[in-house]
């Protein structure tokens, strides 16, 4: 039965047009390879998305990464090219390394079998959308979560994902044209029926394009198809501006936002958390809002990284940059984001939020201030 509140974290499965190892690199749910930022250093790196925009973000960073351009093309994401971005294989943690670090004041999370959402979305879980882009392979899908910018209460037009959903890492290049489709398929059509069905019912807000991208350095410079250190600092922001110039913003458009908690407590200390996304991998098909609840443990990739979260969850690729959301007295806080999944899809496995998160955002925030 469709479950009325969140679920658990989801990983960063990215769904895949194919399954060639360099299209997983770039666009899949791979972790993050990074190291720490030292002394003067910024951890951001930035993204215009206007096509005549040559530089990127002063902020620290921009120079070690290539622009990328994301000029609105009100053609290229119709029904069926948006059901063409589904997944390949998605690729996780295999060696091992979650149980290892498991004891009795850190256990593993149980599985926990992903329910579709209660339909239409929006009335249970309206900031969440599906986010789609082309990569090296093709038509591509993550997940994203309209979060509050404390520059414009009440009005934000920023999306928050995963660092590998905008860009493919190490030697790498910035996604094409993104988009974000909030509520995307909001009635649970079929996959088979979605390139014939009206276009107010897979994209009942619209869609929404970026415009600029921050991800971590420690992703651009280090990120690649393994889990790895960088897995730790696998999370985006994007801002995003309407197809249809309605002048409304994504926020006042969907009627809500998840607040980003930073710094919060990890593994138990953190409290039962819900990922939703949009799994598009066997036994999935990218067509459904999917949730699961569960309540995290923690990992470690490699010492001297930040610890990441582990929820037990069955989503696959596709699910990728969904939010973990807290949803306390009726109040939706995003406190990570699926990056990687673990061995047999029965869990997922995110970042903790901590400063090199928070410099992202306020970056982000900082750069459309004045809007």
């Amino acid at each position: 039965m469709p479950v009325k509140s969140p679920i658990p974290l989801i990983s960063r499965i990215r769904r895949m047009r194919r399954s060639t190892a360099a299209a997983v690199a770039a666009a899949s749910l791979l972790a993050l390879t990074a190291t720490a930022c030292g002394p003067g250093h910024s951890n951001v790196s930035a993204s215009p998305g206007s096509s005549s925009a040559a530089s990127q973000q002063p902020t620290g960073g921009a120079d070690k990464a290539p622009d990328f351009s994301n000029p609105i093309d009100k053609g290229h994401w119709g029904a069926k090219r948006l059901a063409q971005a589904m997944g390949a294989p998605d690729i996780g943690i295999r060696d091992g390394r979650l149980g290892r670090q498991n004891d009795a004041s850190n256990p593993p999370p149980r599985p926990v079998t992903a329910q579709e959402i209660a339909r239409p979305y929006e009335r249970h879980m309206a900031p969440v959308g599906k986010l789609v882009f082309d990569g090296p392979e093709g038509p591509t899908a993550c997940s994203g979560t309209v979060v509050e910018d404390p520059a414009h209460p009440g009005r934000s037009n920023l999306v928050w994902t995963a660092g590998h959903c905008v860009h493919s890492g190490k030697n790498g290049s910035w996604m094409r044209d993104i988009v974000f489709v909030p509520s995307y398929n909001h009635n649970g059509v079929p996959m088979n029926q979605v390139g014939n069905t009206p276009a107010q019912e897979i994209a009942p807000y619209g869609k929404f394009w970026a415009d600029w991208s921050i991800t971590s350095n420690e992703w651009i410079k280090m990120g690649g198809p393994r889990a790895s250190a960088g897995s730790a600092y696998d999370f985006a922001v994007l801002h995003v501006r309407p197809e249809n110039n309605t002048g409304r913003s994504l926020q006042e458009t969907v009627g809500a936002a998840a607040q980003v908690a930073f710094n919060a407590p990890t593994g138990r200390g953190l409290g039962p958390v819900t990922a939703v996304g949009y799994p598009s991998a066997a036994p999935f098909d990218g067509a459904r809002m999917m949730s699961c609840l569960s309540r995290p443990s923690h990992v470690n990739m490699q010492q001297g990284t930040p610890d990441m979260d582990v929820i037990g969850c069955t989503m696959t690729a596709g699910s990728s940059g969904g939010g973990w959301l807290d949803n306390h007295n009726g109040k939706l806080t995003l406190v990570s984001n699926t990056s990687l999944t673990g061995p047999g899809h029965t869990m997922l496995v995110g970042p903790h939020l901590g400063p090199e998160a928070q410099q992202v955002f306020e970056a982000m925030s900082r750069k459309f201030a004045n809007e």
